[in-house]
């Protein structure tokens, strides 16, 4: 167990110091920023989504590595993917973040999000790691502005 925890934490650092799809996306169709009063995040996702599927997708991040990483995992998750296939995406991810009962981690299906499911345990970061997730789905359903509430 002690190697999948060092390579969670990899994992993490590697998307806090190098965040995919980390820059601003302009020209986009659709934007949503976010905001963590609790740790201080902030971030904007940009979409390019002429149809029913997200051609490009940026998430530009400030704040804490959990936050940053998620953005930067949630970007690499859903490029090229339909907004329905994302819809499923969010929710998902929600519920292995913030889900009553402990998540069984599929790395096949998870990929690198697995790294992040160790958030759980720290109820104040679950928003860290769930903020990018709401701006997406805010900036999916046209909306401006993102919450975790």
């Amino acid at each position: 167990m002690e190697d999948l925890s060092d390579l969670y934490q990899e994992i993490i650092l590697s998307h806090n110091k190098r965040p995919r799809n980390g820059e601003p996306l302009i020209p986009c169709t659709h934007q949503a920023d976010g905001f963590n009063p609790l740790c201080g995040d902030k971030l904007t996702v940009y979409l390019r989504k002429p149809d029913e599927q997200v051609d490009e997708i940026a998430c530009n991040t400030e704040g804490c590595a959990i936050s940053r990483a998620s953005g930067s995992i949630m970007t690499s998750m859903v490029q090229g993917k339909t907004i329905s296939e994302i819809e499923t995406l969010i929710e998902e991810t929600k519920a292995l973040l913030t889900g009553d009962e402990e998540p069984e981690i599929d790395l096949a299906q998870h990929g690198d999000m697995a790294a992040l499911v160790g958030v759980r345990k720290f109820p104040a970061r679950i928003k860290c790691a769930t903020l990018a997730w709401h701006a997406l789905e805010s900036a999916l359903k046209g909306e401006v502005d993102a919450t975790t509430e």
